[in-house]
């Protein structure tokens, strides 16, 4: 169900919308395979009508179920936009078109929620990655020199002496 309001509402008084809406219904699939949007967007939103303009205020937010990029640690992040405001044209070049006296906001939400979404999620941001050879998690990084088992062909190089 996409989130609509009706421009008759707002001849009497501001227009309130609070709830939520699922994934599917905002379309946000998404391509990448470290960033899953499976919990409902939250909406708490006023509509005012401003001269020949509608104003829309109000906070979007969604959970997203994240992979860390470095390690592949399961984490939550959080989009939220406390502040998020939308001006709709009733006129000029860039005028809505309603349908049936009705305004989707569904396009401008998925819009804006997608440009939150992390480019490139990390659980902490000193993830070290995958430690070499232990095959476990998100060990953090080593302070200090590396100790070096097996010496490269390139030390026994250094050696030589012309």
């Amino acid at each position: 169900m996409p989130l609509t309001f009706n421009l008759r509402q707002l001849e009497s008084d501001d227009v309130n919308l609070k709830g939520e809406i699922s994934p599917a219904a905002l379309d946000l699939s998404v391509s990448d395979e470290l960033v899953h949007v499976r919990k409902n967007l939250a909406y708490n939103l006023t509509i005012s009508r401003v001269d020949e303009d509608v104003l829309v205020r109000g906070c979007l937010s969604v959970v997203l179920d994240c992979e860390c990029a470095r390690c592949l640690k399961p984490f939550q992040y959080k989009v939220l936009l406390q502040d998020w405001m939308l001006d709709l044209p009733l006129e000029g070049e860039e005028k809505i078109v309603p349908t049936n006296d009705s305004v989707d906001l569904t396009p401008y939400v998925r819009e804006d929620i997608l440009l939150e979404f992390p480019q490139h999620a990390l659980c902490e941001e000193d993830c070290a990655g995958l430690a070499k050879g232990s095959g476990s998690r998100g060990s953090k990084k080593q302070r200090g020199p590396v100790p070096v088992d097996n010496p490269s062909v390139w030390s026994e190089l250094n050696k030589l002496k012309f």
